[in-house]
């Protein structure tokens, strides 16, 4: 009796602990999702980005590129019929930070309510998630909101650059977006990871500091966040203010570093770990 109570506990575990089954994920973003696959475009200052990292902790997963390099939420879905989008069994949205750094208006949750189409952040995120639901309604979807910005200087032209998250674009903060994200969730009982509340990721730990000409001086000084934001940076004679040294959870004050990444990867590994293959 006892052998047979043995062995039927040790059936039960064998089967309790099976290895998860294979599961595709893609993952629809813009830069910091893109750039996963390109760290030549980064000046080699990544190794890799967030989907690579998270199925290395959860190999089961194969993962889908769908990152479009400075791509908007509204752009994703004006576009959502020809990004070649396939089904899969998890599906992530990682966008809103070019929406409104391009002010775009984000409207409001009756946009989404309602379906009012591609002319709102709101409503944008409808076509979005209703497409994804047609492709596999038994899919797991996951919103990642933005996270906070420092002032960007685009490694490959300086010329590119824009001011962070610390003040509002157009009477509109990053923030807000964040917070649209976050209230689709709720609303869809959608998993969201909220990057932009993490405070591993508060734009004071975005850079170590940023690389400046004093106004009085003209000589270089390394201003920490806040100061660096009253200082001015001209493209055209100033060095790249963001030499290694200043790299920290972002290498440009956007990107994430590796470091960032590493972050970005435990958030997301942890709502993923929920999920399982459906029956």
């Amino acid at each position: 009796m006892i052998t047979r109570y043995l062995l039927c506990l040790i059936l039960l575990g064998a089967f309790s602990f099976r290895p998860p089954q294979p599961m595709t994920w893609v993952a629809i973003g813009d830069s910091i999702t893109y750039l996963n696959d390109h760290p030549e475009q980064t000046g080699n200052r990544i190794t890799k980005g967030y989907m690579t990292r998270v199925v290395e902790k959860l190999p089961y997963i194969r993962f889908v590129n769908q990152g479009h390099n400075g791509w908007t939420a509204i752009r994703i879905a004006q576009q959502i019929d020809s990004l070649g989008l396939t089904k899969a069994d998890i599906y992530s949205v990682f966008l809103g930070t070019n929406d409104w750094w391009h002010s775009k208006p984000l409207g409001h949750f009756t946009d989404y309510r309602q379906n009012t189409g591609t002319g709102t952040v709101y409503g944008s995120f409808r076509i979005i998630l209703d497409k994804l639901r047609r492709l596999n309604p038994q899919a797991h979807l996951l919103l990642i909101t933005p996270m906070q910005r420092g002032d960007f200087v685009y490694i490959n032209n300086p010329k590119n650059n824009a001011y962070g998250s610390y003040k509002p674009k157009d009477g509109q903060t990053l923030e807000s977006f964040a917070q649209a994200i976050d209230s689709i969730g709720h609303a869809e009982q959608i998993p969201v990871v909220d990057l932009y509340h993490l405070r591993s990721l508060r734009v004071e730990k975005l850079v170590n500091y940023k690389r400046l000409k004093d106004p009085a001086t003209g000589q270089y000084v390394d201003y920490r966040y806040p100061a660096y934001t009253s200082v001015s940076f001209n493209p055209d004679t100033d060095e790249y203010p963001y030499p290694t040294g200043a790299i920290a959870r972002t290498y440009d004050g956007l990107h994430p570093s590796d470091e960032g990444y590493a972050l970005i990867t435990r958030a997301v590994v942890k709502a993923m770990k929920t999920f399982r293959q459906a029956n």
